[in-house]
């Protein structure tokens, strides 16, 4: 009872005053061990009962105050006194005492409008209620949020803005989810005074991904603040004045962001939302797994959502260091692919050509016997580029153990630099790239090949001005750069001193060198890495503060790949092989196989590969397995299953384990554990979950290269960004981007 009238107290300013018998019997509760005592009751008191306790900062947000204390200072938000930086506004203030301020056009990540006015709270000695989010704090401010003047004024506000909204809730996606209901429920009135007609706006279209209904929008300005400064597109813009204005791009056009789904994230009501989700589920219903996206290298931090079977919905999860909040639309919406052109049973090819579902027994029996008449030499392994740790180190101890070492992983060439960790991981870190303030890219876009990354350099030359240089074919970029050539030979100048982007780099503090990893495929990638590395070694680079070096990976499963020593040549060993095992792997040129190779393909879609294929294995997708995956800085995280797996799939990994106990070859493990455990003999690293462990070897121990550099203009990599894997390629929301929105 106590606990209630003293919720009730917190929440009503008035019944204190009105209700002094509650007030009296109330007892504060410590979580101190002598509070449970008899005579602790009178201790734990405080000494002003009608002052509430201190509350914890909104969100669990750590502040760190400034090592010089005149770099702080003190307010007081509802009585209690908090020291934060200078250049904290008076909101931030208010989360850093506990105290969560509504609000609808202020966004932590984007610049401040101020326009929607639902931040109002009460300072003394001003003569009118003042918007929070944009008020800096001042020395000594007393800041008021609870009392009749601000929920008088909130409460005018969501009036307002509820006068031209639309009664639409029943059937508004956003619903469940939506900041307008619950911020109207909380601090809205219970009546509305407005009965005139409301008015009603024409939806835009913004391409497949992006649902409009704008007559629900309350023009707060996040989609246009976001699409300007984050996703770096001019296409939104808020058009006319009055009751006529409205958001809505300029010209009749798409929004052709690779991050647009994110406006659905921000979007504070049920104005934007995701087209393909549309009128699927409500959000009860679903199950929300953490997990981890493996369309490309950066490992994006998810959510991905499910009913039943089914995933209904992919949202991005907060991680500061790799995605911040924001994820890519080839992450958001390839998840229809995880339905579509699955592979269901172990088949085998008849005679006639046309595959035959079988039993795992009679499956596992065709390929055993198969291995045993081909000669070990003959015997080759490849790992698809979506693999996960524990399958690709499963396929690597059975083909050893079946005495060949010809394993390899698509995507990192004929012979990769896979000696020192540093040699293809991101040295400098994701969040590092914040730090940097001279960008050379070499033969990577990575607007196509890291979305993600490429937010994160937006953002700190949009911050800092940094400059941004380019070696590559032409190319869009979001952000200004200067485009130095499109081959080797300009980035040779530059490392003999000749090219006048040597002043620039010169004259850096904290230089970056961004290679992509397509020069991973390159005949000179050697004599390519070298070059690099003579960069590095005369603009001041590499320094025991600083390694500025970084490859930027196009895979997710090529970082591990790499530290466990998936890498065979695939020319070589394709071309002799007699019995190709394929794990997942669909984008690596089968023209050379010989025509009386026996191919093996396990993998969860019926994609390219499966054409060549004599025995087809049925796995698990990403988000059916529990699995590790190394992101391009050389950060370890696992996968969650989200869902159960498809007919009658099984975890790559145990497909290897059962393959080698028919085959005589047995594998030394059984469990996920054991397989872990012996990963941790070949790469510690793997095993380290959410840490990102840097290289401590310097690259300077390597041998010199004598190879020349070759005169070939750099390539682009990824042609398509919306299909790029197996997942992506079955998805027909993938489709309807690759058809509308890659259109030049």
């Amino acid at each position: 009872m106590a606990f209630i009238a003293r919720a009730l107290r917190h929440t009503n300013p008035y019944l204190r005053s009105r209700s002094p018998a509650v007030a009296a019997s109330c007892r504060w509760i410590s979580p101190t061990a002598t509070a449970g005592l008899p005579e602790a009751g009178a201790a734990v008191a405080p000494a002003d009962p009608e002052m509430p306790p201190p509350r914890e900062p909104v969100g669990g947000a750590r502040v760190e105050l400034p090592s010089n204390p005149e770099e702080a200072l003190e307010v007081f938000v509802d009585g209690h006194a908090v020291r934060i930086p200078k250049g904290f506004t008076v909101l931030q203030a208010c989360e850093v005492a506990g105290v969560d301020i509504p609000r609808f056009c202020y966004h932590s990540r984007l610049s401040i409008a101020g326009n929607c006015r639902m931040c109002l709270v009460e300072v003394e000695k001003s003569p009118k209620p003042v918007a929070s989010c944009a008020m800096p704090a001042l020395p000594g401010m007393k800041i008021k949020t609870n009392t009749p003047v601000a929920k008088k004024a909130r409460e005018g506000v969501m009036e307002f803005l509820l006068m031209n909204h639309p009664l639409d809730c029943p059937i508004c996606d956003q619903g469940g989810e939506c900041d307008l209901q619950d911020q109207s429920m909380a601090f809205g009135a219970d009546r509305g005074r407005f009965t005139e007609m409301k008015r009603s706006v024409v939806d835009k279209n913004l391409g497949p991904l992006v649902k409009t209904v704008m007559t629900r929008c309350i023009q707060c300005t996040r989609c246009v603040r976001f699409a300007t400064e984050v996703a770096g597109v001019q296409d939104l813009g808020m058009l006319g004045r009055g009751s006529g204005e409205e958001i809505g791009t300029y010209v009749g056009k798409l929004m052709t962001s690779e991050l647009s789904g994110n406006v659905i994230d921000i979007c504070p009501v049920g104005a934007l939302t995701s087209k393909p989700f549309a009128f699927k589920a409500r959000n009860w219903e679903l199950k929300g797994t953490e997990t981890i996206d493996v369309t490309d290298a950066v490992g994006s931090n998810i959510r991905v959502d499910s009913r039943g079977p089914e995933v209904m919905r992919i949202v991005p999860r907060l991680n500061e260091d790799i995605n911040e909040e924001w994820i890519s639309d080839k992450t958001r919406f390839c998840y229809d692919g995880l339905k579509r052109q699955r592979l269901n049973d172990p088949m085998i090819r008849g005679p006639d050509g046309r595959f035959k579902a079988v039993t795992w027994r009679d499956a596992l029996a065709v390929v055993a016997e198969v291995l045993h008449q081909v000669k070990p030499e003959e015997i080759t392994g490849v790992a698809g580029k979506l693999s996960d740790a524990e399958s690709m180190m499963a396929l690597k101890d059975f083909v050893n153990k079946v005495g060949s070492d010809k394993v390899l992983c698509e995507g990192n060439g004929p012979n990769p630099p896979a000696d020192l960790r540093s040699n293809y991981l991101m040295n400098t870190s994701i969040a590092g790239l914040e730090k940097a303030d001279v960008f050379l890219l070499v033969g990577t876009q990575p607007r196509a090949e890291a979305a993600m990354v490429n937010a994160r350099i937006r953002k700190t030359v949009r911050a800092t001005q940094a400059k941004v240089a380019y070696i590559g074919p032409p190319t869009d970029f979001n952000y200004d750069h200067e485009h130095l050539g499109t081959g080797p030979q300009t980035l040779v100048e530059i490392a003999e001193g000749r090219h006048p982007f040597c002043s620039t780099l010169q004259s850096a503090k904290n230089p970056i060198i961004i290679a992509g990893a397509g020069l991973f495929e390159r005949e000179d990638q050697d004599a390519l890495f070298s070059t690099i590395q003579t960069v590095a070694k005369k603009f001041n680079v590499i320094r025991p503060d600083w390694n500025g070096i970084n490859v930027l990976l196009l895979h997710a499963a090529q970082a591990a790949a790499l530290d466990l020593g998936l890498v065979a040549n695939p020319t070589e060993s394709i071309k002799s092989a007699k019995f190709l095992y394929l794990m997942g792997a669909d984008d690596i040129s089968l023209d050379k196989v010989p025509d009386d190779a026996f191919v093996v393909y396990q993998g969860h879609h019926g994609d390219k590969a499966v054409y060549r294929a004599n025995v087809i294995l049925p796995s698990s997708a990403f988000s059916e397995k529990e699995g590790t995956y190394e992101n391009t800085e050389g950060c370890t995280q696992w996968t969650t299953p989200a869902v159960p797996t498809v007919g009658d799939a099984r975890d790559d990994w145990k497909i290897i384990r059962a393959l080698s106990e028919v085959a005589g070859a047995q594998l030394p493990y059984d469990s996920l554990s054991a397989v872990r455990d012996r990963i941790s003999m070949v790469a510690p690293n793997l095993v380290h979950v959410d840490e990102r462990e840097p290289c401590t070897i310097s690259s300077e121990v390597k041998p010199p290269v004598k190879q020349q550099v070759s005169s070939t203009p750099f390539k682009t990599v990824v042609e398509n960004f919306y299909m790029t894997d197996a997942i992506t390629r079955a998805s027909k929301i993938m489709a309807q981007c690759s058809a509308t929105l890659s259109k030049k």
